[in-house]
């Protein structure tokens, strides 16, 4: 009995050490200003990622650890845009609305910006013209075409990618490792 809690804690250390190094990546992403790990990810949540797009997007962590996938792809872009597209809509205030629309334009939509997302011509023409009296819906094409580019393009990639499998991995292993002490005890 001794000679098996033995094997079990020297098996549990093991996971804990495959586990810290799989997921150091993550952690740094749900840090406070003091360093410390401010929130959870479940299994459950990761695993509800693979059912579709949009259960990623309106998940909690989901769009976090998705855009940290597409920086490996060098295209992050897509993600900063849309996400300021929904900051975008929720503003109310018309003087505001121009001054973070002029910045969106800037950073996303002109040629040559320096996060420019692939949009066609039309729909960036579209947007200049609104740009001077924008609405809370100017950016909603250009919104809808990179949600569509992620989706059918960058989102495969990640449901393989070793981030997504090792997230995964390493979450059903720490969840294993938590039953396997809850039943030593």
């Amino acid at each position: 009995m001794i000679h098996e809690n033995a094997k079990k804690r020297k098996k549990n250390r093991l996971l804990n050490g495959i586990m810290n190094r799989s997921i150091c990546w993550l952690c740094s992403l749900f840090r406070d200003g003091t360093n410390r790990v401010i929130s959870k990810i479940s299994l459950e949540e990761v695993l509800q990622w693979s059912q579709s797009f949009e259960k990623l997007m309106t998940t909690k962590y989901g769009p976090i650890v998705y855009k940290s996938y597409l920086k490996t792809e060098y295209s992050d872009e897509n993600m900063e845009f849309w996400l300021a597209c929904e900051k975008y809509k929720k503003i109310l205030s018309q003087r505001k609305r121009i001054s973070e629309a002029q910045k969106l334009f800037k950073e996303f939509i002109q040629p040559q910006a320096p996060k420019e997302i692939n949009i066609d011509s039309p729909v960036r023409e579209g947007i200049t013209l609104k740009i001077q009296e924008p609405t809370q819906c100017c950016f909603d094409e250009a919104q809808k075409i990179v949600y569509l580019h992620m989706e059918r393009d960058s989102y495969p990639r990640f449901l393989s990618s070793q981030i997504y499998q090792s997230l995964i991995f390493t979450l059903s292993a720490q969840q294993q490792s938590t039953v396997c002490l809850k039943e030593e005890k």
